[in-house]
């Protein structure tokens, strides 16, 4: 039955529906990628930790001036070759001076190292002058093809060895012989 009443016709519209929401279809990716992100940062957080927890139950790492005087004694059997003899021992104070000041030394040239030296109140003058006779004779060896003799090799890495020693560091109260006091 059809009518065209006006109260009919009224009570047959109904309310619009509401827009339907359309997925961009790349929110997956998205939800995937930051779930990547955090479990990313949950792993190398973890890592860090292991890392501390492993490092800390290890033996104590040997100082520097104790690792170069190694080093020195060991270059001593390569005496009779002055080219490796002359570049371990060069090397070494290298590292040692590196590990010992935070002076990057090994990446640089000899007179790029003591340019910037010379800047620095790392040595006292002395020392940064016979660092200086000591590098430029070894980069005589290892550039130069110049062969000292066993004498020459000897002064340097006894050159060497003073450094290190000159420059390792002092526990108080020890350097006059005297016992550091116990804490009880």
């Amino acid at each position: 039955m059809i009518t065209n009443s006006p109260t009919a016709a009224i009570n047959d519209i109904r309310d619009i529906k509401p827009p339907l929401e359309i997925s961009d279809g790349l929110a997956w990716l998205w939800w995937s990628l930051g779930a990547l992100v955090v479990f990313t940062v949950l792993l190398l957080l973890w890592r860090h930790f292991l890392n501390r927890v492993t490092q800390g139950s290890g033996p104590p790492p040997i100082p520097a001036h104790i690792r170069a005087r190694q080093k020195l004694a060991e270059a001593l059997a390569l005496i009779a070759q002055p080219k490796p003899f002359c570049i371990l021992v060069s090397d070494t104070v290298r590292f040692y001076l590196e590990e010992r000041f935070r002076f990057h030394a090994p990446e640089r040239t000899t007179e790029e190292f003591l340019r910037e030296l010379n800047n620095t109140s790392l040595l006292a003058g002395d020392q940064k002058e016979s660092l200086g006779r000591f590098l430029e004779s070894c980069d005589l060896v290892k550039f130069a093809k110049y062969e000292p003799g066993e004498k020459e090799l000897h002064e340097l890495h006894d050159s060497a060895m003073k450094l290190v020693e000159e420059t390792e560091p002092k526990i108080a109260g020890t350097e006059a012989g005297v016992n550091p006091p116990v804490s009880k």
